[in-house]
């Protein structure tokens, strides 16, 4: 197992729908928030310099999973809790554990692969190998 990284979310009053809940894909974009952040608190520099001193544009979603289980709403603070559950060669699994408090409020997981420009095609991107080194930051 990696290492778990808290990232908060503070609720805002545009989050939510009509009935003051939280609209569902905002729960999927704070997942893609704290995806991106899990990296940054492990060591990894940011995307914008990996673009630029190794090729690696990111880490684009391939699939994602996701399980609401109570409602959250504006004024709240939620903290999603993420970790890598899985390592495969090109790809890893994120597992997302999103609580207020002690409240389990969702949970999601997404597959993700690292990813460069197609040497053959700049307009395209391909998975790559998992750099060892990143995935030892993590570890």
């Amino acid at each position: 197992m990696s290492q778990t990284h808290v990232h908060r979310v503070d609720v805002q009053f545009g989050d939510c729908d009509p009935a003051g809940i939280v609209f569902f894909p905002n729960f999927n974009r704070w997942m893609d928030e704290s995806s991106a952040a899990y990296f940054v608190a492990c060591g990894v520099p940011r995307w914008r310099e990996l673009a630029r001193t190794r090729g690696i544009i990111g880490t684009p979603l391939l699939e994602i999973h996701t399980r609401f289980i109570k409602p959250a709403t504006y004024g709240e603070t939620l903290e999603v809790h993420t970790t890598v559950e899985e390592w495969a060669i090109k790809t890893f699994r994120h597992r997302h554990v999103i609580r207020r408090g002690d409240v389990l409020i969702c949970e999601g997981t997404e597959v993700r692969a690292f990813c460069q420009r197609d040497p053959a095609d700049p307009e395209r991107i391909r998975a790559i190998p998992i750099p060892e080194d990143i995935k030892a930051l993590c570890l």
